[in-house]
């Protein structure tokens, strides 16, 4: 009999030390990349996923105690997705008392009439979905775009692009958009999504599972991801030291030419400097 209490007090505790945590990493990322500022109207883009859920949860909890004044609007996208059960997100803002809006878009008969059947949706649903909350946030007065990304989607977006695309590259915590009129933030930055989850089971939220994009098995940020878990399980901390490698950047130790000036780098200042093209004249190759 005596054994429940000390199993829910352990839980309980454990429960605490995890949303401190949470709460401390986000913190410290606002701070760090002056994600939030006195004034803003915050919009978090709502899926009804354990990400998004979770960043809005911790923001609620910070903002009382913020050291600056924002505010929270909490939108979703119906994508009108056939089952998609459009009342779990306002019962559950309206609960909170969170000011919320829900976009109505028919975007999954556009991906799914433009995307072959067995082919990736997730670049079009995702352009389109942008689209949608950057237009509603134009319309709006907000000031900044809360994401739900967290430190494994940055990590594994670094590895998307070095391995498919040959660039080193990943998601930034804080981005201009391209037409300039957005700044986009991604507050759970520095959070593990290992972490998220254990915090939306132990918070309850109602799960709304993606039936578009979330059921493509074989995407190659599918692959990363079992490779991250796999390294994780194998070499304890090696995603960490990889993520805060994003973070320390050695442009000369690169072979950037254009973050870091190579050519400048001499025995003499004024030496004179030969072309590309005077180089090939001279190869065995050359034309």
């Amino acid at each position: 009999m005596s054994a429940q209490p000390e199993t829910t007090r352990k839980h309980q505790y454990e429960a605490a030390k995890l949303a401190k945590r949470l709460r401390h990493q986000v913190g410290q990322a606002i701070a760090d990349f002056n994600m939030i500022e006195d004034g803003d109207t915050v919009m978090v883009c709502l899926s009804g996923g354990k990400d998004s859920y979770t960043l809005l949860d911790v923001l609620l909890s910070l903002q009382a105690k913020a050291p600056v004044r924002f505010e929270l609007v909490a939108v979703n996208l119906d994508q009108k997705q056939p089952g998609f059960p459009a009342h779990v997100l306002p019962e559950y803002l309206a609960a909170r008392g969170v000011p919320f809006h829900i976009i109505e878009q028919d975007t999954y008969s556009t991906v799914t009439r433009v995307i072959p059947q067995g082919k990736t949706m997730c670049s079009l649903c995702s352009r389109l979905r942008r689209g949608a909350l950057y237009q509603w946030a134009a319309a709006n007065g907000v000031s900044k775009i809360a994401l739900g990304h967290h430190r494994d989607d940055i990590l594994g977006t670094f590895f998307l692009n070095l391995f498919y695309q040959a660039q080193l590259k990943a998601m930034p915590p804080k981005l201009r958009s391209d037409d300039g009129r957005h700044v986009v933030i991604r507050p759970l930055a520095y959070c593990r999504e290992s972490d998220i989850a254990e915090y939306a089971e132990a918070r309850r939220f109602p799960i709304i599972p993606c039936n578009l994009c979330g059921s493509q098995e074989n995407l190659q940020r599918q692959a990363v991801k079992r490779m991250l878990e796999d390294w994780e399980k194998t070499q304890p901390g090696r995603a960490e030291n990889i993520f805060r490698a994003l973070g320390s950047v050695s442009p000369s130790q690169l072979a950037d030419r254009n973050l870091f000036d190579f050519a400048a780098l001499g025995a003499r200042e004024d030496a004179p400097r030969a072309d590309a093209h005077q180089w090939l004249a001279g190869s065995p190759d050359a034309p």
